[in-house]
């Protein structure tokens, strides 16, 4: 059955060679039409099935209004039908791996099972609603995937998918750059929201001993610290045990005296004579500016803008955010701009692929030469990469899939099935061609086109069903793949992606291309094969003398 349909399309092929092999040139031509269209991306999200909600405040704000916008925002998320817990933390802790500044809220959502969403429901869909509902004033909001942030932040510092590094001197200067840059990118399409760092917007409480006072009272400057220290911040006094478990005790003042700077002036203390002054009159309290975190990276102050992006490529989005930026953002003498995030790993991906990528295919082309010795074959074989591409290309663009490590991946399998189903197909045409070759010496004739076309039949046609079977069976194998649902199903549809769509056109290009271009070469060497021949099938004769 096989033989019986492919045989007709074998000989309009044949037939018209010239017409198929410009058929493929057409194909692989029209590749550049999907192409410009498909966007760039380092990895695929995965589905991690819970959502991390890490918003930004602006600078300032002060523990008691941290603490009451996380409980309105953890009230706000658990409305959402899906969302099965939420835990949300604010600051940080007393370590030194996670210097979160009070700004930062982390808020880890806890989905419920697929099985009990509403009808229709998807994580796109749960957080566009999420994102919705969530709105508060001075917040920007920020939804990503747990495990996928922390590898971000751990390698780049950037908890978006997108982020600006503005490095230079002066910390106002880098502040007004990054909110320059904030509103520069908040018009492009595909910005979800964007928050610039404000690294001097940060409110303290300075308290300034008076020496000259604080010594009238027979008070050191290190004896009114241990005051303010004591009263505000507190101090271990004892440690509770409780069998195996230790709990410090600390003591200081309740919070009615230390929650206004006017209160604290009013704080009394004791001095060594046992007089009880107020605060005020050993030091000067008053709230000053300065900088709530010192960012610094390569031995420069830095300032990071975040932004989040959704419904668009990566590599498109930077690209164009580039240029706004750069048409828009003026920056002084000394000051620099760096684009971080995932788009980090987008340009480390793309150096190193302009030098593999090349040295991969001419360590290919020189096997490839060592094992034919003809140059004619190796460019036979090399034309089914171009061709299995362009399938590979429309397929993608048809699914929406933007260019990413594992269409990468997806690529390079599919470059090793074609040209391994070409190198086939070329060698049962070469033995075929070889049989005929011999035949026509044994016979002491020419070879004709006549040779050509029953040579490619020969090869051709009666090969067709493995190759078909081998076909068949990688379809088999990557169809289910498109239509799965599982962990990590979106690395690997991007994977199978390019192979489906270029296997097609591979295997048109094994079947028909490559017959079709063996037959022209034949035709055009047909004169030089037959005076190769020629001494062979035309032997002299030597009379026998008569006795």
């Amino acid at each position: 059955m096989v033989v019986f349909l492919y045989r007709p399309f074998l000989d309009a092929s044949i037939a018209w060679p010239w017409a198929t092999t410009f058929l493929a040139g057409v194909l692989v031509a029209s590749m550049w039409y999907p192409y410009q269209r498909l966007g760039s991306e380092f990895m695929p999200e995965l589905n991690e099935g819970d959502f991390l909600y890490m918003p930004s405040f602006y600078p300032g704000i002060s523990t008691g209004k941290a603490r009451e916008v996380l409980q309105q925002t953890n009230r706000l998320i658990a409305t959402v039908p899906e969302v099965e817990t939420v835990h949300g933390k604010v600051g940080r802790a007393e370590t030194a791996t996670d210097p979160a500044p009070l700004t930062m809220v982390e808020t880890t959502i806890q989905l419920k099972p697929e099985d009990e969403w509403r009808p229709g429901m998807t994580m796109e869909k749960i957080r566009d609603e999420l994102d919705r509902i969530v709105q508060v004033p001075g917040v920007t909001n920020v939804w990503i995937q747990p495990i996928k942030n922390r590898i971000d932040m751990l390698a780049t510092g950037i908890r978006t998918p997108v982020g600006v590094k503005v490095s230079g001197a002066d910390l106002d200067v880098i502040t007004q750059i990054g909110i320059d840059v904030e509103r520069a990118v908040a018009d492009i399409e595909g910005t979800a929201s964007a928050y610039a760092e404000r690294p001097v917007g940060g409110r303290f409480i300075e308290i300034d001993v008076k020496r000259d006072a604080a010594a009238r009272y027979m008070m050191s400057v290190r004896d009114v610290q241990d005051v303010v220290q004591t009263a505000i911040g507190g101090m271990q006094v004892s440690e509770s045990v409780e069998g195996l478990e230790r709990f410090p005790i600390n003591l200081r003042y309740p919070q009615s005296w230390r929650d206004s700077p006017e209160q604290l002036e009013n704080l009394p203390v004791v001095t060594p004579s046992g007089a009880h002054v107020p605060l005020t009159a050993l030091a000067d309290i008053r709230i000053v500016d300065g900088p709530g975190m010192i960012r610094s990276e390569n031995a420069r102050r830095t300032g990071f803008v975040f932004i989040d992006i959704a419904g668009r490529d990566l590599g498109g989005y930077v690209a164009e955010a580039q240029r706004v930026v750069a048409e828009t953002v003026d920056l002084p003498p000394g000051y620099s701009l760096t684009w971080s995030g995932q788009y980090e790993y987008i340009e480390r991906m793309q150096d190193r692929l302009a030098i593999v990528a090349p040295a991969t295919l001419l360590i290919i082309t020189l096997m490839l030469f060592l094992a034919f010795n003809r140059v004619i074959e190796v460019g036979i074989i090399l034309a089914a990469l171009p061709v299995a591409l362009a399938g590979g290309v429309w397929f993608l663009w048809y699914l929406s899939f933007d260019i990413s490590i594992a269409v990468l991946v997806g690529f390079i399998a599919l470059a090793g099935v074609a040209v391994e189903t070409a190198i086939v197909m070329l060698l049962y045409l070469n033995l075929a061609w070889e049989k005929r070759r011999k035949l026509a010496q044994s016979e002491n004739r020419k070879l004709t086109r006549d040779d050509i076309e029953d040579a490619v039949f020969e090869g051709a046609v009666l090969r067709v069903r493995p190759k078909v079977m081998t076909v068949a069976t990688i379809f088999a194998a990557l169809i289910p793949i498109m239509y799965g649902t599982g962990t990590g199903s979106e690395i690997m549809q991007r994977i199978a992606a390019p192979m489906i769509g270029g296997m097609v056109t591979a295997t048109l290009l094994t079947l028909f291309v490559i017959p079709s271009i063996f037959v022209i070469w034949k035709r055009l060497a047909l004169r030089r094969v037959n005076r190769e021949i020629a001494p062979q099938t035309q032997r002299p004769t030597h009379e026998v003398p008569a006795e």
